[in-house]
């Protein structure tokens, strides 16, 4: 029976023509309260072939709040155009040259604007957020009469979402625009587009990745397929029919059943939708979903958050019917609002799509680590309530902000499952140092959630010596050592989690009096002597091939006075009979969380370079000590 123009089910099975880029939510026969999917004349015959059982289960993704605008027509020609050039990303210093003489080959009569004179847009902002770059941008195209805007290269997770940026503000005040991608970012573009409004984006591949090509195989490249994926793109009419494809069907209420069916046949669908991480789950079925909303005050129509990058309007019962498919206990629900509202903050969003893998995780803090049994203790990230708890935040990462690995999330080599670590706070008191959430500025009685991202999981270190100092030492060594970016190539700082087990405080509590005094002197310690840096950021570089542009003496000098290198005394870890070195901090205050967790019987010390915090607090039902002791 055919119930959407994109969507069609039979008794046993169905068939689609799904658009991965947008929700499409099916609307459905209405049975008294809710709906279901099949009429009951569909819903008996399925029920006579089988003795399976079946069940009726709702929808795990957030609605979409941004409205598709109306695209201009794209131009037939590029004569007589201005054309703007935009962009700094992946050897655009070579490629965005060439394609400014081919403009003037082919098309004689069009007039070039570069990016120093229009600038670029940048990520495209939130709705209702107001980013000045996107402003001075559209003003600027204005300004220099711009009828068309080029704009690249997109080469990674976190360059494509800046540079396609530029292409979503010039489609919004009616000017047609293409973004270069390198071609597994390509679809990347696409879903950016279309989750900030533009049903129709144009993407012009260039054929392998920028960084690898000499520069003369960026011009012949750039020659011959670029240019004519790029004409091919901004002459290329929209239709009618690519927008519907591209736009789906909208419909049906949040409690909505939106399939019917087997365990296994619910399962391969979620999978085909992209609602499930391909793993088994538990069914969200209408019952099992109302259980969890008993452990919240929050209305199921309550929204909890507005979550980039889809811009999915997220409300109290999505959050419970993805902790429903976790296997979350009901009574997490409190827990998993707040990893919900972190999840949408900037500080923690900032690096998740980048294709070194930042992976997330949390840590809790507070009373109620107790109260629900979550470990602090060893193994504790594959005890049953942490582990729930890291499934609900790999598919709240899918359903409820829309991140999708291979489309936005752009991992090269993927991601490991998310974690959850919970604070040792009787052994954080014992050494003398208050909890981690109190020295965030939260009261002790209140319990919070800590989300951050990390790059590296496990490879810890064991100190065999009881001197504090020289514990501190080495952890210090360690930060060098776990750089962002592997070998310390990006940012000069990268934010580090610091896990202790118990052991470890104990004995650096002894020097350092709290936390705080701990990490100043790590700042004070950890330097790197500058040739290693310059170094790797010269043939490692996240982005551009500095080699096009300077000998490595140039970038040495460059990473010198930029960032603050000095004549110090050698690292105590290195051996050398030198007075002084050449040094770079890679520490900065702030940047750096301490933790005491983990197995209380070990001398263990592990460092998590990664991306920023966001600490939520947890809010609690009124009724929620009747609801646990129940």
């Amino acid at each position: 029976m055919a119930i959407t123009s994109n969507y069609w089910i039979c008794d046993y099975g169905y068939e689609e023509n799904f658009c991965p880029f947008l929700l499409v939510v099916l609307t459905l026969a209405d049975v008294s309260a809710r709906r279901i999917l099949c009429d009951d004349n569909c819903k008996s015959e399925f029920e006579e072939q089988s003795t399976v059982p079946k069940f009726a289960v709702v929808s795990p993704v957030g609605m979409p709040t941004v409205e598709m605008i109306a695209q201009a027509p794209r131009p037939t020609t590029l004569d007589g155009k201005t054309i703007a050039i935009v962009g700094q990303s992946f050897m655009a210093t070579v490629v965005h040259p060439e394609i400014e003489r081919l403009i003037a080959k082919y098309y004689p009569s069009a007039k070039v604007v570069t990016v120093d004179k229009v600038g670029m847009a940048g990520v495209y902002p939130a709705p209702g957020i107001t980013r000045r770059s996107k402003d001075e941008f559209q003003a600027r195209l204005k300004e220099y009469g711009v009828d068309i805007v080029i704009t690249g290269n997109c080469g990674c997770g976190l360059c494509t979402p800046k540079e396609c940026g530029s292409a979503i503000a010039a489609e919004y005040i009616g000017i047609p625009a293409v973004s270069i991608a390198a071609p597994s970012f390509v679809e990347q573009v696409y879903y950016t587009s279309l989750n900030n409004g533009i049903a129709a984006p144009r993407v012009a591949e260039y054929p392998a990745a920028f960084a690898l090509h000499t520069k003369q195989e960026l011009i012949e490249n750039t020659r011959n397929v670029l240019w004519p994926n790029i004409v091919k793109a901004l002459t290329t009419p929209i239709t009618e029919e690519e927008i519907a494809s591209n736009r789906g069907n909208v419909g049906g209420g949040i409690q909505d059943d939106v399939y019917y069916g087997t365990r296994e046949q619910i399962i391969d669908h979620f999978c085909s939708m992209k609602w499930s991480d391909a793993l088994p789950f538990e069914l969200p079925t209408f019952e099992r979903v109302e259980q969890f909303m008993k452990y919240t005050d929050l209305e199921p129509e309550t929204t909890v958050a507005v979550l980039p990058v889809s811009h999915r309007n997220t409300t109290a019962w999505h959050v419970a019917v993805n902790g429903v498919m976790a296997g979350c206990k009901p009574c997490y629900m409190p827990l998993l609002i707040a990893i919900t509202k972190a999840i949408g903050a900037p500080e923690f969003r900032r690096t998740i799509a980048s294709t070194h893998g930042w992976t997330p995780y949390c840590w809790i803090s507070g009373p109620i680590v107790d109260a629900l049994g979550i470990s602090s203790g060893q193994g504790q990230i594959n005890s049953h309530a942490n582990l729930t708890i890291a499934r609900f935040i790999t598919l709240a990462m899918m359903n409820l902000a829309g991140y999708y690995v291979g489309e936005n999330r752009m991992g090269t080599f993927g991601y490991p499952q998310p974690w959850v670590l919970a604070e040792d706070e009787k052994s954080t008191i014992a050494a003398g140092w208050q909890p981690y959430h109190v020295r965030a500025g939260f009261d002790a009685s209140q319990s919070v959630v800590t989300l951050t991202s990390a790059l590296v999981w496990g490879n810890n270190m064991a100190p065999s010596t009881t001197d504090p100092e020289k514990i501190m030492e080495l952890i210090a060594w360690d930060a060098t050592e776990r750089c962002q970016f592997a070998l310390g190539s990006g940012k000069q700082y990268t934010h580090r989690t610091i896990l202790l087990t118990a052991p470890v405080a104990a004995i650096l509590a002894t020097k350092y009096q709290t936390p705080l005094q701990l990490e100043q002197a790590l700042v004070r310690t950890a330097r790197r002597p500058i040739d290693e840096r310059v170094f790797a950021n010269y043939y490692a570089n996240p982005g551009s091939n500095p080699e096009s542009r300077r000998s490595i003496g140039q970038w040495r000098y460059h990473i010198a006075k930029s960032e603050g290198s000095q004549m110090t005394t050698p690292p105590v870890w290195h051996a050398t009979s030198d007075s002084v070195m050449e040094t770079i901090p890679v520490m900065k205050m702030g940047m750096t969380a301490i933790i005491v967790t983990g197995d209380s019987s070990r001398n263990k010390v592990q460092t998590m370079p990664g991306g920023g915090f966001k600490s939520v607090v947890v809010e609690l039902p009124k009724e929620w000590n009747k609801l646990l002791s129940e």
